[in-house]
Protein backbone atom coordinates (compact mmCIF):
# COMPACT_ATOMS: atom_id res chain seq x y z
CA UNK A 1 0.00 0.00 0.00
CA UNK A 2 1.13 3.49 -0.64
CA UNK A 3 2.19 6.08 1.58
CA UNK A 4 -0.78 8.21 0.39
CA UNK A 5 -3.47 5.22 0.59
CA UNK A 6 -2.03 4.06 4.02
CA UNK A 7 -2.45 8.14 4.96
CA UNK A 8 -6.20 7.94 3.88
CA UNK A 9 -7.02 4.90 5.20
CA UNK A 10 -5.65 6.69 8.71
CA UNK A 11 -7.79 9.28 8.21
CA UNK A 12 -11.01 7.12 7.42
CA UNK A 13 -10.32 5.49 10.70
CA UNK A 14 -10.24 8.27 12.80
CA UNK A 15 -13.25 9.73 10.96
CA UNK A 16 -15.29 6.90 11.63
CA UNK A 17 -13.76 6.95 15.62
CA UNK A 18 -15.31 10.37 16.44
CA UNK A 19 -18.58 9.60 14.30
CA UNK A 20 -18.99 7.04 16.76
CA UNK A 21 -21.48 7.97 19.36
CA UNK A 22 -20.44 7.96 22.78
CA UNK A 23 -21.88 5.78 25.52
CA UNK A 24 -22.91 7.31 29.18
CA UNK A 25 -19.73 5.93 30.62
CA UNK A 26 -18.11 8.19 28.55
CA UNK A 27 -20.09 10.98 29.03
CA UNK A 28 -18.52 13.97 31.06
CA UNK A 29 -21.07 16.89 30.94
CA UNK A 30 -20.45 20.26 32.64
CA UNK A 31 -23.68 21.64 35.26
CA UNK A 32 -23.43 25.33 35.88
CA UNK A 33 -25.73 25.62 39.09
CA UNK A 34 -27.32 28.74 40.30
CA UNK A 35 -25.78 27.79 43.98
CA UNK A 36 -27.42 26.48 46.91
CA UNK A 37 -30.01 29.52 47.35
CA UNK A 38 -32.86 27.20 48.59
CA UNK A 39 -33.33 23.81 49.98
CA UNK A 40 -34.94 22.82 46.68
CA UNK A 41 -31.87 23.91 44.97
CA UNK A 42 -29.17 21.84 47.34
CA UNK A 43 -31.33 18.95 46.45
CA UNK A 44 -31.42 19.34 42.68
CA UNK A 45 -27.94 19.19 42.76
CA UNK A 46 -27.58 15.94 44.86
CA UNK A 47 -30.42 14.17 42.60
CA UNK A 48 -28.40 15.29 39.63
CA UNK A 49 -25.24 13.66 41.10
CA UNK A 50 -27.40 10.85 42.09
CA UNK A 51 -28.58 10.61 38.66
CA UNK A 52 -25.17 10.94 36.71
CA UNK A 53 -23.87 7.62 38.61
CA UNK A 54 -26.68 6.00 38.07
CA UNK A 55 -25.75 6.46 34.25
CA UNK A 56 -21.81 6.23 35.01
CA UNK A 57 -21.53 9.94 33.43
CA UNK A 58 -19.23 11.91 35.10
CA UNK A 59 -21.36 14.83 36.08
CA UNK A 60 -18.67 18.17 36.92
CA UNK A 61 -21.02 20.68 38.73
CA UNK A 62 -19.78 24.78 39.22
CA UNK A 63 -21.76 26.64 41.63
CA UNK A 64 -22.17 29.88 40.53
CA UNK A 65 -22.95 31.37 43.87
CA UNK A 66 -26.46 33.17 42.27
CA UNK A 67 -23.92 35.59 39.99
CA UNK A 68 -24.43 35.09 36.16
CA UNK A 69 -20.71 36.41 35.44
CA UNK A 70 -20.04 33.14 37.37
CA UNK A 71 -21.68 30.94 35.03
CA UNK A 72 -20.82 32.51 31.98
CA UNK A 73 -16.98 31.35 33.33
CA UNK A 74 -18.14 28.30 34.35
CA UNK A 75 -19.38 27.21 30.72
CA UNK A 76 -16.32 28.63 29.15
CA UNK A 77 -14.30 26.87 30.77
CA UNK A 78 -16.56 23.86 30.10
CA UNK A 79 -16.02 24.40 26.77
CA UNK A 80 -11.93 24.91 27.20
CA UNK A 81 -12.25 21.14 28.87
CA UNK A 82 -13.76 19.48 26.33
CA UNK A 83 -16.83 18.11 27.64
CA UNK A 84 -19.15 16.42 25.62
CA UNK A 85 -22.90 18.30 27.12
CA UNK A 86 -23.49 21.83 29.41
CA UNK A 87 -26.24 21.80 31.55
CA UNK A 88 -27.30 25.36 32.81
CA UNK A 89 -30.02 26.45 35.17
CA UNK A 90 -29.82 30.08 34.26
CA UNK A 91 -30.03 32.86 37.13
CA UNK A 92 -31.39 35.00 34.85
CA UNK A 93 -33.17 34.57 31.51
CA UNK A 94 -31.45 37.03 29.60
CA UNK A 95 -28.00 37.42 28.68
CA UNK A 96 -26.95 34.06 27.48
CA UNK A 97 -26.57 34.34 23.53
CA UNK A 98 -22.68 34.73 23.22
CA UNK A 99 -22.04 32.51 25.39
CA UNK A 100 -24.13 29.72 24.14
CA UNK A 101 -22.92 30.57 20.60
CA UNK A 102 -19.52 29.70 21.68
CA UNK A 103 -20.48 26.43 23.12
CA UNK A 104 -20.95 23.99 19.89
CA UNK A 105 -21.96 21.56 21.68
CA UNK A 106 -25.46 20.34 23.37
CA UNK A 107 -26.81 22.58 25.99
CA UNK A 108 -29.40 21.58 28.50
CA UNK A 109 -31.71 23.96 30.47
CA UNK A 110 -32.81 22.56 33.42
CA UNK A 111 -35.34 24.45 35.92
CA UNK A 112 -35.33 27.50 34.05
CA UNK A 113 -35.90 28.61 30.68
CA UNK A 114 -34.23 31.71 28.52
CA UNK A 115 -35.26 34.53 26.41
CA UNK A 116 -36.72 33.36 23.01
CA UNK A 117 -33.72 35.39 21.06
CA UNK A 118 -31.65 32.04 22.51
CA UNK A 119 -33.89 29.51 21.78
CA UNK A 120 -31.81 27.72 18.75
CA UNK A 121 -29.09 28.19 21.16
CA UNK A 122 -30.05 24.99 23.59
CA UNK A 123 -30.91 21.64 22.77
CA UNK A 124 -33.94 21.31 25.05
CA UNK A 125 -35.26 22.67 28.44
CA UNK A 126 -36.33 20.60 31.29
CA UNK A 127 -38.36 22.83 32.78
CA UNK A 128 -42.03 22.43 34.92
CA UNK A 129 -44.96 24.62 33.62
CA UNK A 130 -43.99 27.76 36.06
CA UNK A 131 -47.10 29.57 35.48
CA UNK A 132 -48.54 26.54 36.11
CA UNK A 133 -47.50 26.24 39.43
CA UNK A 134 -48.67 29.72 39.90
CA UNK A 135 -52.11 29.24 38.77
CA UNK A 136 -52.19 25.84 40.77
CA UNK A 137 -51.29 28.36 43.98
CA UNK A 138 -53.97 30.61 43.22
CA UNK A 139 -56.73 28.59 42.51
CA UNK A 140 -56.40 26.49 46.11
CA UNK A 141 -56.17 30.05 47.34
CA UNK A 142 -59.48 31.26 45.71
CA UNK A 143 -61.03 28.19 46.95
CA UNK A 144 -60.19 28.26 50.05
CA UNK A 145 -61.17 31.98 50.94
CA UNK A 146 -64.17 31.55 48.72
CA UNK A 147 -65.89 34.65 48.45
CA UNK A 148 -64.37 36.33 51.32
CA UNK A 149 -62.27 39.24 50.52
CA UNK A 150 -58.89 38.40 51.08
CA UNK A 151 -55.54 40.63 50.85
CA UNK A 152 -52.55 39.24 49.40
CA UNK A 153 -48.92 39.85 49.92
CA UNK A 154 -46.52 38.16 47.76
CA UNK A 155 -42.58 37.49 48.37
CA UNK A 156 -41.62 37.34 44.67
CA UNK A 157 -38.34 35.15 43.47
CA UNK A 158 -35.09 37.08 41.91
CA UNK A 159 -35.62 39.53 39.59
CA UNK A 160 -35.02 38.76 36.32
CA UNK A 161 -35.55 34.87 36.49
CA UNK A 162 -38.15 33.42 34.42
CA UNK A 163 -39.27 31.39 37.07
CA UNK A 164 -39.90 34.11 39.09
CA UNK A 165 -42.05 35.87 36.10
CA UNK A 166 -43.84 32.78 35.63
CA UNK A 167 -44.89 32.35 38.75
CA UNK A 168 -46.14 36.11 39.49
CA UNK A 169 -48.05 35.73 35.80
CA UNK A 170 -49.88 32.32 36.89
CA UNK A 171 -50.89 33.29 40.07
CA UNK A 172 -51.85 36.64 38.86
CA UNK A 173 -54.28 35.23 35.85
CA UNK A 174 -56.13 33.48 38.43
CA UNK A 175 -56.54 36.88 40.86
CA UNK A 176 -57.47 39.03 37.97
CA UNK A 177 -60.71 36.56 37.91
CA UNK A 178 -61.70 36.73 41.21
CA UNK A 179 -62.42 40.64 42.39
CA UNK A 180 -61.85 39.36 45.83
CA UNK A 181 -58.64 38.17 45.82
CA UNK A 182 -56.18 41.81 45.90
CA UNK A 183 -52.44 41.51 45.82
CA UNK A 184 -51.58 45.00 48.26
CA UNK A 185 -47.91 44.45 48.33
CA UNK A 186 -45.32 42.22 46.26
CA UNK A 187 -41.17 42.55 46.36
CA UNK A 188 -38.25 40.10 46.04
CA UNK A 189 -37.07 37.88 48.89
CA UNK A 190 -34.39 36.52 46.26
CA UNK A 191 -35.69 33.28 46.80
CA UNK A 192 -33.67 33.10 50.16
CA UNK A 193 -35.26 32.40 53.60
CA UNK A 194 -33.63 35.58 54.85
CA UNK A 195 -34.49 37.71 52.41
CA UNK A 196 -38.41 36.80 53.03
CA UNK A 197 -38.07 37.05 56.64
CA UNK A 198 -37.13 40.25 56.19
CA UNK A 199 -39.49 41.58 53.70
CA UNK A 200 -42.79 39.96 55.17
CA UNK A 201 -41.48 41.89 58.47
CA UNK A 202 -41.95 44.85 56.42
CA UNK A 203 -44.74 43.91 54.86
CA UNK A 204 -46.29 43.25 58.41
CA UNK A 205 -45.74 46.73 59.77
CA UNK A 206 -47.06 48.41 57.11
CA UNK A 207 -50.28 46.07 57.11
CA UNK A 208 -52.07 46.96 60.25
CA UNK A 209 -48.83 44.45 62.43
CA UNK A 210 -50.59 41.96 59.77
CA UNK A 211 -53.89 42.09 60.86
CA UNK A 212 -55.34 43.35 57.06
CA UNK A 213 -53.33 40.21 55.56
CA UNK A 214 -55.58 37.67 54.75
CA UNK A 215 -52.70 35.46 52.80
CA UNK A 216 -49.03 34.64 51.71
CA UNK A 217 -48.29 33.66 48.58
CA UNK A 218 -44.49 33.24 48.18
CA UNK A 219 -42.98 32.13 44.85
CA UNK A 220 -40.96 29.43 46.38
CA UNK A 221 -40.70 27.26 50.35
CA UNK A 222 -37.95 29.19 52.02
CA UNK A 223 -39.20 32.57 51.17
CA UNK A 224 -41.91 31.40 52.87
CA UNK A 225 -40.19 29.43 55.82
CA UNK A 226 -38.41 33.01 56.77
CA UNK A 227 -41.86 34.87 56.34
CA UNK A 228 -43.48 31.89 58.87
CA UNK A 229 -40.44 33.04 61.03
CA UNK A 230 -41.62 36.71 60.80
CA UNK A 231 -45.32 36.19 61.67
CA UNK A 232 -44.68 34.03 64.82
CA UNK A 233 -42.36 36.83 65.82
CA UNK A 234 -44.93 39.52 65.16
CA UNK A 235 -47.57 37.41 67.42
CA UNK A 236 -49.60 35.79 64.80
CA UNK A 237 -50.23 32.60 64.08
CA UNK A 238 -48.95 31.16 60.36
CA UNK A 239 -51.60 29.32 58.93
CA UNK A 240 -54.92 30.44 61.23
CA UNK A 241 -54.28 34.13 61.25
CA UNK A 242 -52.57 34.31 57.48
CA UNK A 243 -53.07 32.02 54.74
CA UNK A 244 -49.58 30.37 53.53
CA UNK A 245 -49.27 28.81 49.76
CA UNK A 246 -46.00 28.30 48.25
CA UNK A 247 -44.09 26.63 45.85
CA UNK A 248 -41.50 24.10 45.77
CA UNK A 249 -42.62 21.32 48.29
CA UNK A 250 -39.03 21.35 50.14
CA UNK A 251 -39.12 19.48 53.37
CA UNK A 252 -38.87 22.23 55.75
CA UNK A 253 -42.61 23.48 54.37
CA UNK A 254 -43.90 19.67 55.72
CA UNK A 255 -42.59 20.34 58.41
CA UNK A 256 -44.33 23.65 59.09
CA UNK A 257 -47.24 22.15 58.11
CA UNK A 258 -47.15 19.33 60.42
CA UNK A 259 -46.84 21.92 62.81
CA UNK A 260 -50.02 23.83 61.70
CA UNK A 261 -48.38 26.92 60.02
CA UNK A 262 -47.98 26.12 56.61
CA UNK A 263 -51.15 25.45 54.38
CA UNK A 264 -50.13 24.25 50.88
CA UNK A 265 -47.40 23.92 48.95
CA UNK A 266 -47.11 22.94 44.93
CA UNK A 267 -44.54 20.71 44.08
CA UNK A 268 -41.38 21.12 42.06
CA UNK A 269 -39.25 18.19 41.65
CA UNK A 270 -35.36 18.15 41.78
CA UNK A 271 -34.89 15.41 39.64
CA UNK A 272 -34.32 17.65 36.62
CA UNK A 273 -31.16 16.03 35.56
CA UNK A 274 -32.68 12.52 35.21
CA UNK A 275 -34.63 13.48 31.94
CA UNK A 276 -31.53 15.50 31.24
CA UNK A 277 -29.76 12.75 31.14
CA UNK A 278 -31.53 10.23 28.85
CA UNK A 279 -32.27 12.55 26.73
CA UNK A 280 -28.41 13.49 26.20
CA UNK A 281 -27.65 9.77 25.82
CA UNK A 282 -30.04 9.12 23.25
CA UNK A 283 -29.12 11.95 20.79
CA UNK A 284 -25.18 10.81 21.80
CA UNK A 285 -25.87 7.34 21.64
CA UNK A 286 -29.01 7.16 18.63
CA UNK A 287 -29.23 10.78 17.31
CA UNK A 288 -32.58 11.64 18.51
CA UNK A 289 -33.30 15.24 19.03
CA UNK A 290 -35.60 15.53 21.95
CA UNK A 291 -38.09 18.03 22.11
CA UNK A 292 -37.67 21.44 22.75
CA UNK A 293 -39.41 21.33 26.22
CA UNK A 294 -39.52 18.52 28.14
CA UNK A 295 -42.30 19.23 31.04
CA UNK A 296 -42.57 17.62 34.77
CA UNK A 297 -45.34 17.21 37.05
CA UNK A 298 -46.37 19.48 39.20
CA UNK A 299 -48.68 18.43 41.96
CA UNK A 300 -50.48 20.15 44.86
CA UNK A 301 -49.86 19.50 49.00
CA UNK A 302 -51.89 20.67 52.00
CA UNK A 303 -52.14 19.24 55.05
CA UNK A 304 -54.45 16.34 54.20
CA UNK A 305 -51.75 14.74 52.40
CA UNK A 306 -49.99 13.50 55.67
CA UNK A 307 -47.48 16.45 55.63
CA UNK A 308 -44.83 14.24 58.39
CA UNK A 309 -44.57 11.17 56.02
CA UNK A 310 -43.98 13.54 53.21
CA UNK A 311 -41.14 15.02 55.38
CA UNK A 312 -39.52 11.93 55.63
CA UNK A 313 -39.61 10.77 52.47
CA UNK A 314 -38.16 13.92 50.94
CA UNK A 315 -35.23 13.69 53.55
CA UNK A 316 -33.76 11.24 52.22
CA UNK A 317 -33.62 13.12 48.70
CA UNK A 318 -30.36 15.28 49.43
CA UNK A 319 -31.81 18.11 50.95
Amino acid sequence: MTLKALLLAASATAALMFAQPASAAQLTIGFSQIGSESGWRAAETSVSKQEAAKRQVNLKIADAQQKQENQIKAIRSFIAQGVDAIFLAPVVASGWDAVLKEAKIPVVLLDRDIDPSGKDLYLTAVTSDSVHEGEVAGEWLAKTVGEKACNVVELQGTVGASVATNRKKGFDTVVAKHPNLKVVRSQTGDFTRAKGKEVMESFIKAENGGKSICAVYAHNDDMMVGAIQAMKEAGLKPGKDILTISIDAVPDIFKAMAAGEANATVELTPNMAGPALDAIVAYKDKGTTPPKWIQTESKLYTAADDPQKVYDSKKGLGY
